[in-house]
């Protein structure tokens, strides 16, 4: 039988700990593989670390064909959307699928849109994909985080190193933080990175400190009661203007 592997599927799976590994591996030499692998053609687009730990160890494995597809786009939303409905999903890998979800729907949505004559290729294709994806509290809501935790994970995708994403992914640091940290030069992120949880902690807060020094200072707030007594005092010399003026003009009519 082929399998073949495609890295960019298998990259929507965050990788396991040392730990959640090993005990994936326990059961199976202890049980077996109860569970079918799941194919696409030769595509294994569900069951990468139970494939990887059976041929290892020539554990025997059931598969089964999902044929419901036809597209890579169709299989990877189908990918995303089961990622996004598991618990133990982080943050950061929930923003990061549905950021990608809404980048594949963004290129359908303009490909129907340039060609509306074209059937759509699959059932699911033809599906419209709920939610609308049009806004990033669309994108938030999917994932499950605020649209902060969106902004802060966009922010990451775009400017941190490789190094600096793996922290992320590991925990070591927050998204918040690793937010402010990929601000920094490639270099400094990197240094960073190698010194460990507090090196991190201690760029990111270097970053906010210097981003609230540059701010200009907010002008002091003024008190209701002062400015509604400068409003009356203003009134009170527009009157007293016009009722001079007033008796100005009388004063010339009566000589």
């Amino acid at each position: 039988m082929n399998i073949t592997i495609n890295e960019e599927l298998r990259s929507f799976i965050d990788p396991l700990t040392h730990n959640e590994y090993a005990a994936l591996e326990r059961s199976l030499l202890a049980e077996g593989c109860r569970d079918a692998l799941v194919l696409w053609g030769e595509v294994l687009i569900d069951g990468h670390n139970r494939y990887e730990i059976c041929s290892k160890h020539n554990i025997a494995f059931r598969t089964v064909q999902n044929t419901s597809f036809a597209s890579l786009d169709d299989v990877m939303l189908w990918m995303i959307d089961n990622h996004l409905a598991r618990r133990s999903v982080s943050d950061y890998q929930r923003g990061v699928l549905a950021l990608r979800k809404k980048d594949i729907v963004a290129a359908r949505v303009a490909q129907r849109a340039a060609d509306p004559q074209a059937a759509p290729a699959s059932e699911a294709a033809a599906a419209p994909e709920s939610p609308p994806w049009n806004t990033r509290e669309d994108v938030a809501k999917a994932a499950r985080v605020s649209s902060n935790t969106i902004s802060q994970i966009e922010r990451i995708q775009k400017a941190a190193t490789p190094q600096l994403v793996e922290a992320v992914r590991a925990g070591t640091i927050s998204i918040n933080a690793a937010a402010s940290v990929a601000s920094l030069p490639e270099a400094v992120q990197n240094a960073a990175v190698a010194g460990g949880r507090k090196e991190l902690q201690q760029a990111a807060k270097q970053v906010r400190e210097q981003k609230a020094g540059s701010r200009a200072p907010k002008e002091p707030a003024v008190d209701a009661e002062t400015e509604l007594r400068a409003q009356v005092a203003a009134l009170r010399e527009k009157v007293d203007a016009l009722t001079a003026e007033n008796l100005a003009l009388k004063a010339q009519l009566g000589s």
